[in-house]
């Protein structure tokens, strides 16, 4: 056990804090959707990859749209966990994550290069057997299992949904213990990278689920992945203080992204993470490997 989402009758007999930190933070889905896509086209500007930023915006805004034109009703949960109520690998799944990848593709197709309509005719004529095999490849983390064009389409359906999951489950939460929080205390999947944020949460580090968009704190100088504190440094292309590094770990040899707000408010864990791709380049060839994911930069896959 690491974090635990409460029930409403532990909510009503838990002592507040005002000065306590909140152990999980959720998304306000329409906010997250916009503030990304308006960051992912301001970072394409001059970017040497412009043309696939944008193209990760116009996912994002019709994830967006989606959202706004078919909701999600209201779930009639049996029974929760109170450890990863959602977890990806076992939590069963409605089939109307199906219908949000049918929006997608549809409202991406009308701006789609001929590489990316290749990959949308493609998986319009797979198979609900198809689909389903590879959204439970992806969700087991088998990303080496399916193409990587297919992936992107196929996750942002399956992140909509869970977002909207995460919605409906009670929102307070509670540190157990530090053991197992290298994955999203609510979904049980992998951060995309982490944020060091500035207001009522300054100073302190969340990292973000690459899935369902909760963020979970995890104190600085401590490993994402092993939990060790030793043997941690600090990475950057540029300037030491930058707004963007990398910290790796020297115990398992992996690193995450982390982001400073306080160098810039606008920064967004998944759209700067995605445009930062030269830091990883340079961290796998430090010899370190990424131990988490982008919704937008797959592992290829296995031939």
């Amino acid at each position: 056990m690491s974090i635990k989402i409460l029930s409403e009758s532990e909510i009503k007999q838990q002592k507040t804090n005002s000065y306590e930190t909140p152990a999980i933070l959720f998304a306000n889905p329409k906010n997250l959707y916009q503030r990304r896509a308006k960051r992912l086209r301001e970072l394409a500007k001059e970017h040497p990859f412009a043309d696939y930023l944008l193209f990760v915006a116009d996912v994002v805004e019709s994830q967006l749209n989606i959202l706004e034109k078919n909701p999600l009703e209201k779930q009639n949960f049996e029974y929760l966990n109170s450890v990863e109520p959602l977890n990806a690998k076992t939590f069963k799944r409605n089939r109307i994550w199906r219908e949000y990848l049918s929006e997608i593709l549809h409202e991406t197709k009308l701006k789609a290069n001929e590489q990316v309509l290749t990959t949308i005719e493609s998986l319009e004529k797979a198979s609900t057997a198809e689909l389903e095999q590879m959204a439970d490849q992806l969700l087991a983390e088998e990303f080496n299992l399916v193409s990587s064009d297919k992936a992107v389409f196929i996750w942002a359906a399956l992140s909509l949904y869970w977002l909207q999951l995460t919605q409906q489950i009670p929102h307070h939460s509670r540190l157990e213990n530090a053991e197992n929080l290298h994955l999203c205390p609510v979904c049980n999947s992998l951060p995309v990278s982490s944020m060091v944020h500035i207001g009522t949460s300054q100073g302190l580090r969340y990292l973000h689920c690459s899935l369902c968009e909760s963020e979970w704190n995890l104190v600085r100088a401590q490993c994402t992945n092993c939990n060790a504190h030793d043997k941690l440094e600090m990475w950057s292309l540029n300037e030491e203080l930058a707004l963007i590094r990398a910290e790796t770990c020297g115990s398992c040899e992996s690193y995450l992204k982390m982001m400073f707000q306080e160098k810039d408010p606008n920064v967004e864990a998944v759209a700067d993470d995605l445009a930062s791709i030269f830091l990883d380049v340079e961290m796998e060839e430090k010899g370190f490997s990424r131990s988490g994911i982008n919704p937008f930069l797959f592992p290829a896959q296995e031939v």
